[in-house]
């Protein structure tokens, strides 16, 4: 695990709940920058909903943005886009279930992709899903999957420099400034 004292300058975390405002949100601090945007999307289509999903997705976002699909690769998309340009990667949730049952090793991903945040110049913004809020799961793929979860958004927390809580649409700074 990477210390907080490391790094991190650039980088925004932004965490919420299921249609929370958050992907829009995130959009919005990508657009205020000057362009490139790369999106670095972790979704993949795997049945007639998330297809719609991610179609709405791309309907929304302004013209200018270069979308790099990456399930599993967030750490080697991180490393080829333009030092300077501001990045969103939209969704860590998605990426670590691809992960997981990808059958990756979790920690040692996960400290790739920390290494990476960490080596970026522009802007990065992350979107997670807060998921510890509900009630405890009924099986132990699920209990691990929010474990899990839970542990990245640490991680990642610790690292960025500012990160902000998604709730009905308002964003509410959890650390660092607005």
């Amino acid at each position: 695990m990477l210390s907080d004292a490391t790094g991190g300058e650039g980088i925004t975390f932004v965490l919420g709940g299921a249609r929370s405002g958050k992907s829009r949100y995130a959009e919005s601090l990508v657009t205020a920058l000057p362009q490139p945007w790369i999106y670095i999307a972790t979704a993949e289509a795997r049945d007639d909903e998330m297809a719609a999903r991610i179609a709405e997705h791309k309907a929304r976002r302004k013209a200018g943005w270069q979308t790099i699909e990456a399930p599993h690769e967030v750490p080697q998309a991180l490393d080829a886009a333009p030092p300077e340009a501001a990045v969103l990667v939209d969704c860590l949730t998605l990426w670590l279930s691809n992960v997981m049952h990808g059958a990756f090793d979790v920690d040692k991903i996960t400290l790739s992709l920390e290494e990476a945040l960490l080596r970026r110049k522009g802007t990065t913004v992350l979107v997670s899903n807060e998921v510890g809020l509900g009630i405890v799961p009924d099986n132990a793929l699920s209990r691990a999957f929010r474990d899990t979860q839970g542990t990245l958004n640490q991680r990642l927390a610790a690292i960025a420099s500012r990160v902000v809580l998604v709730v009905a649409g308002q964003a509410l700074i959890v650390k660092g400034t607005s």
